[in-house]
């Protein structure tokens, strides 16, 4: 019964590919913060078909998940892993704090809402293509390989788009600009991360 009564605040990360979300998710695991990660439900769902981690079968795996259970269906998937965290909190924590990294769109930001109501908070990560373009040419991710031309890129931006993401972008709670240094960057995220609040 105890573990029903820790309150969740879920803090997720909303952006174009490359603005940062996986810097600033990198910010909330230094601090101990959970992270769930909603592109590696993708990911686990290309391991489970045995298909090669790249970012055409990532984009066609994401599509299939979404036109046959809803454009939700990675948020809904995150649910139970977000939930799961209370099983690490502390004996008398009342609090935990859980980041979500990688919201792609509207449909997933009301799933979040629905479940978690004012306890979901979404953070906006802002950056412009041409400082992206570069992040995702030097981060070598599997998925990022084989975006090499600016084109591909746009694309791919395109893609994720079109499942809402700039409608979830607009309902950001917060909105962290990414146009500076690194270490500027992680302190900006950690000023709207409630760190008191689990401790």
């Amino acid at each position: 019964m105890a573990a029903r009564e820790i309150q969740i605040l879920v803090f997720a990360f909303v952006g174009a590919p490359a603005a940062g979300k996986t810097e600033a998710a990198s910010v909330a695991k230094e601090l101990g913060i959970p992270v769930i990660t909603m592109g590696e439900v993708i990911r686990e769902e290309l391991r489970k078909r045995g298909l090669p981690l790249n970012d055409k079968n990532a984009g066609r795996v994401a599509n299939e998940l979404r036109a046959r259970e809803g454009m939700d269906a990675v948020a809904k998937r995150c649910i139970p892993l977000i939930k799961a965290q209370r099983k690490s909190a502390g004996k008398n924590q009342k609090v935990i704090v859980v980041v979500v990294d990688g919201v792609r769109g509207i449909a997933e930001v009301e799933t979040f809402k629905k479940e978690f109501g004012n306890d979901f908070v979404l953070v906006r990560i802002d950056a412009p293509l041409s400082l992206r373009y570069e992040r995702i040419k030097s981060r070598g991710r599997g998925d990022d390989l084989d975006l090499l031309s600016l084109e591909e890129f746009k694309n791919r931006e395109k893609r994720e788009l079109g499942w809402g993401m700039e409608e979830a972008m607009k309902k950001a709670d917060k909105v962290v600009k990414n146009t500076m240094s690194l270490e500027e960057f992680k302190e900006q995220v950690k000023g709207i991360l409630p760190l008191d609040s689990f401790k």
